[in-house]
């Protein structure tokens, strides 16, 4: 593949400010050259300035790496407008109870712009500037009703941002064991019908997306990710490392540090190079 012109790609980590321990994995990755963006939450437990000057300046000091806004929706994190509804306790509703109030109709649109657009505002309060990208927590801004309130918001508050779609490349036969891969894909194509509308870029492609409630071999996902991944196509992960409040938030966590591990090992660039693929 040497002699072969590579694919620009994105590979992204996911959750920057859900924990000190996610933080330092992703900085330390920045810090390699084996990431090139990384998406944060403005509602996380562990963002504030002193974690964003560590990101900014480890961002700065790499080739190039995007930084864009990680919108989440669901619980166990908060709101930051002061009537989101539906709302349990004070918190977002977990990801299948926004995903069948939107499936349903039963969502307003303008509640969710309205919290999008103060978390946008939070962003640009802390980094000084607008997100390169917009992307989301659980892939909730690819839900319906929510996808409209979404990029309503990015146009108005990040017109020059991209946005995150979640369909894949590659023929339809293997993924039709996939349920949840199946229902991604729908939604991707809707999301995508709706960002044409507005005017919005989003990612060609998208990959990443696994079990990761089982014991995975990550540099074999990996391979299989990069595969048939076209020019600008896009890579999720969700590297980190294990501490007291990403166990409190997140169910996922060892995988988490077998996914910083691979991507900091020697193997991840060998996989690059095999593959014909370069980081944007």
């Amino acid at each position: 593949m040497s002699g072969a012109p590579h694919r620009r790609i994105w590979l992204c980590a996911d959750d920057y400010g859900i924990s000190p321990g996610v933080n330092r994995a992703i900085r330390d990755l920045i810090g390699r050259g084996r990431l090139n963006a990384t998406s944060v939450m403005m509602v996380g437990a562990a963002i504030g300035r002193d974690e964003v000057t560590e990101l900014t300046k480890v961002a700065a000091d790499s080739s190039r790496c995007a930084i864009g806004l990680h919108v989440t929706l669901t619980a166990p994190f908060r709101p930051l407008t002061m009537h989101f509804r539906p709302a349990e306790g004070g918190m977002f509703p977990p990801f299948p109870k926004l995903l069948r109030a939107g499936v349903t109709r039963r969502l307003d649109p303008e509640m969710i712009r309205a919290e999008v657009m103060v978390q946008l505002a939070a962003f640009s309060e802390l980094f000084g500037r607008a997100p390169d990208f917009v992307d989301g927590h659980q892939h909730a801004q690819l839900y319906p009703q929510v996808r409209e309130g979404f990029l309503a918001a990015v146009k108005d508050a990040a017109p020059s941002a991209w946005v995150r779609q979640g369909g894949r490349p590659g023929p339809l036969m293997p993924r039709l064991t996939a349920p949840k891969a199946l229902l991604l894909d729908a939604l991707s194509a809707q999301f995508r019908k709706h960002a044409k509308r507005v005017d919005i870029t989003f990612n060609p492609a998208f990959a990443g997306a696994y079990d990761f409630t089982k014991a995975s071999d990550f540099g074999a996902l990996m391979d299989g990710f990069l595969t048939a991944l076209p020019e600008n196509g896009l890579v999720m992960c969700h590297p980190g490392f294990v501490d007291d409040v990403l166990i409190e938030l997140d169910p996922l966590t060892v995988q988490r540090e077998h996914e910083h591990a691979y991507l900091a090992g020697e193997h991840f660039p060998d996989l690059l190079e095999r593959r014909g693929v370069t980081l944007a």
